[in-house]
């Protein structure tokens, strides 16, 4: 493991390796691994693992269903088809942006008529189902060996998501010997359902291990980076000490050591708190917490106060007061609530009717917000 010179990207060949050895042992096509987000699984996969699998002659194909969650079925088929058929991707084109184009417009619903949108995503997820079954066929005719990365692969278990998940499914089932498939994701919870739950379409498909996190050796390279450039060393117990406050969590200490060379003579410490105060600020939570419904803010606010019995009359009279509708709350406004914030990757269920926060310092904030 060592740091590239040109840039700030940690290289991990050896657990690129180890990914693809599996896959050439034949004991499995499918791996599924998942990080809280910002832990650097996204950089190893697109700076590590393909272009590890492209050297050793896979056909790469990469979609991370985050960058269009409400359409994944579109972003993956993109992907597939000009990997596949990159002459031919133009001619069906035309059959799926018109949903695409209209999100664009909308900015994720808002501005338009939320009936027409679904209406038109429905009806392309259907088209989708079909170009897929079109890419495979190209791809059928080639001899080449594909890896299919697929990011934040948790979004193909939201429920509007399962009839693409079931066309996937069977197009990789039959394809098992020449297709290999990554999928790694943010919220553990949703891919144990994911590959755990029998009526999941990707039920008992792929194995589910924790992303491999970045340690000690990450911050060495690091301090090493820096001290190559400045003129004010920076002492690596005190760069150890700045990646555990900042909960070890690889982007926000880059932003530490920016702000580090950018103003050495202020020090480790005070890189630190600037830090914190950015990453961790009101400002930040507050605009997540304003982009939430009432019934999701008082959810988040009963979690984090230690009230677990989620589903018990207590808790849907004290909902419904809040709410200001009286006793007319039912389950279905709490699993709807749930349901939404662990589609923000806000919330993860540890086990049935318990859920805990993605992210410790956000569930600290609400606790303590006035």
């Amino acid at each position: 493991m060592k740091l590239k010179l040109n840039n700030w990207h940690f290289s991990r060949p050896d657990l690129a390796k180890t990914y693809l050895k599996l896959f050439e042992i034949g004991l499995t096509s499918a791996r599924g691994l998942f990080a809280r987000r910002r832990m650097g699984k996204t950089e190893f996969l697109t700076n590590d693992l393909i272009p590890a699998a492209t050297a050793d002659g896979y056909l790469v194909v990469y979609a991370n269903l985050w960058d269009l969650e409400i359409d994944p079925a579109t972003a993956l088929v993109s992907a597939f088809y000009q990997a596949v058929q990159p002459l031919g991707f133009n001619k069906i084109w035309s059959r799926l942006k018109l949903p695409i184009n209209k999100i664009k417009a909308a900015g994720k619903i808002g501005g338009i008529g939320e009936g027409s949108l679904e209406a038109d995503l429905a009806s392309n997820k259907r088209t989708t189902g079909t170009i897929l079954m079109e890419a495979m066929k190209a791809f059928d005719k080639t001899k080449r060996q594909l890896m299919l990365v697929i990011d934040e692969a948790q979004v193909l278990a939201y429920e509007e998501n399962a009839h693409f998940a079931h066309a996937l499914r069977a197009a990789l089932d039959v394809r098992k010997d020449r297709i290999k498939v990554i999928f790694a994701g943010s919220s553990e919870t949703t891919l144990r359902r994911m590959f755990g739950v029998s009526s999941e379409p990707f039920y008992n498909w792929a194995p589910l291990e924790p992303f491999e996190l970045l340690g000690p050796s990450f911050v060495e390279a690091m301090v090493e980076r820096v001290n190559s450039i400045s003129k004010y060393p920076l002492p690596l117990v005190e760069a150890l000490d700045a990646f555990t406050q900042l909960r070890n969590t690889p982007e926000f200490f880059r932003r530490y050591i920016e702000h580090y060379i950018s103003n050495p003579l202020d020090g480790s410490v005070a890189a630190v708190d600037a830090t914190i105060n950015k990453v961790f600020s009101d400002e930040n939570f507050k605009q997540q917490w304003d982009a939430l419904l009432a019934a999701d803010k008082i959810i988040l606010s009963m979690i984090t106060n230690g009230v677990f019995d989620l589903h018990g009359k207590v808790t849907l009279q004290r909902l419904g007061a809040l709410l200001g509708v009286g006793d007319s709350v039912n389950r279905n406004t709490i699993q709807n609530a749930l349901r939404r914030l662990a589609h923000r990757n806000i919330l993860t269920r540890i086990e049935h009717g318990i859920y805990q926060f993605e992210d410790e310092a956000f569930s600290d904030w609400v606790k303590h917000r006035e």
